[in-house]
């Protein structure tokens, strides 16, 4: 018997239809008999609402877990990876210990922010004492870039509050919330471009938390060559990589859509850096997806039915030091490039491979610890229960590079990575 499926907007039917029909599933519409439900955040609110009453069944699986906010709203993600370093550092683990400077070793990889109008007061403190630096605003619950300015003037952030009790900017009914960071100044370039990273991460489960590293991210550039220049602030061309934005500028290239797959970027870096630092840069930003999972693992509804594919985005620095920006719950599935794609094509069937192994009916009760053969582009990048057989002090270790992750991890020999699970 064929599973059924449900999808919620026509582009996310264009992208998914081929996979689903390749299972052998039955696309239904409208009726609520349906094993498998790929569907938006908003719908997601509904299906676990209190009030609706919906009770999903043994047989039928969704692609969001139900409070994913927790990790996907810059506030909530800022907020859960604090209160993760006051934990560790209350129960004396070597993870939260500081340099000189009272900063974070191992727990630094985001950069310093605060959540507006709440911290107004402590953002103000940070800014006096460095007020030539540059802080980039972004409103909570907005994606694609939009909402987002840059500030170097406390005077901006007044008169920004000013105008959001008399203009539809911020409206005093909705009262958004905005996230401000210092921003990365000193971004990694090529080309004289800055870029960033996006990372496909999917997480199956929570408690025991696993997780798999796609292999086939892509780094996003910008149009227009990068500079600090304050003249510039107001150019999003220079200082955001969504393509969203990106496509309307004059220099936008329609063939690649301005993308670099993330194993161009490891082969440029071996070339001009060495193949030690890129494997150590690869490393920390794996590290630093594993921390931000385990941040709000506590705090997850770790609901049977549910899993979740990830769209992280890191900022490199130019001392190769990756900055977490933020996490997406609904990565675009829609392609700007025939690469592009292929990429997401085989990314919806590598997570439904992973989900929904063997295209059989969905069952909810399953170990979900898939076999390696269906794993397709994923490579395990975390499993807690693994990780715990090999003694409490595995994290500390694996930071310390007595244990890497899956491109560090190398067989001597071969040079190929190993799959196994790290940290």
């Amino acid at each position: 018997m064929a599973g059924k499926v449900k999808w919620v907007t026509d582009i996310e039917k264009s992208v998914l239809i081929n996979n689903f029909e390749k299972r052998g599933w039955i696309q239904v519409a409208e009726n609520e008999d349906w094993n498998f439900y790929w569907m938006s955040v908003q719908t997601i609110r509904n299906v676990f609402s209190v009030e609706t009453g919906y009770r999903l069944s043994d047989d039928q699986i969704v692609n969001h877990f139900p409070n994913h906010y927790e990790l996907t709203r810059k506030d909530l993600m800022v907020k859960n990876i604090k209160r993760y370093r006051k934990e560790l550092e209350k129960e004396g683990s070597p993870l939260a210990e500081k340099d000189e400077n009272g900063k974070y070793i191992y727990l630094d990889f985001v950069p310093v922010t605060f959540m507006l109008p709440a911290d107004y007061n402590l953002f103000v403190e940070e800014f006096r004492k460095n007020p030539s630096s540059t802080w980039i605003m972004k409103p909570c619950g907005k994606a694609q870039g939009k909402g987002i300015f840059l500030i170097n003037k406390l005077s901006q952030i007044k008169k920004w509050s000013r105008d959001s009790k008399t203009s539809s900017f911020v409206s005093q009914s909705s009262k958004e919330a905005y996230v401000i960071s210092l921003y990365i100044n000193n971004p990694l370039l090529i080309g004289g471009k800055k870029f960033d990273l996006r990372l496909y991460v999917l997480v199956s489960t929570y408690r025991p938390l696993r997780c798999y590293m796609y292999k086939l991210g892509f780094c996003r550039f910008c149009t227009v060559k990068y500079t600090p220049s304050t003249s510039e602030l107001d150019n999003m061309f220079v200082h955001l990589t969504n393509v969203a934005i990106q496509k309307h500028g004059d220099d936008y290239n329609h063939i690649h859509g301005g993308k670099w797959t993330v194993s161009n970027l490891r082969l440029y870096l071996e070339s001009t850096r060495g193949k030690e630092v890129t494997n150590k840069l690869f490393d920390e930003i794996h590290w630093i997806i594993v921390q931000s999972l385990k941040a709000v693992a506590p705090v997850m509804n770790n609901d049977k039915h549910c899993f979740e594919c990830y769209g992280y985005d890191i900022i490199i620095d130019d001392k190769l030091k990756p900055w977490l920006i933020e996490v997406n719950a609904s990565p675009s599935l829609t392609s700007s490039t025939a690469n592009d794609r292929i990429l997401k094509y085989n990314l919806i069937n590598d997570t439904l491979n992973i989900a929904v192994p063997n295209g059989e009916i969905p069952d909810c009760k399953w170990n979900k610890s898939p076999p390696k053969e269906v794993l397709g582009n994923y490579e395990v990048l975390y499993d807690e229960e693994m990780a715990q057989s090999d003694g409490p002090d595995r994290d500390m270790r694996s930071r310390s590079g007595q244990s890497t992750g899956i491109k560090g991890n190398r067989a001597r020999d071969s040079g190929k990575p190993v799959l196994t699970t790290w940290k």
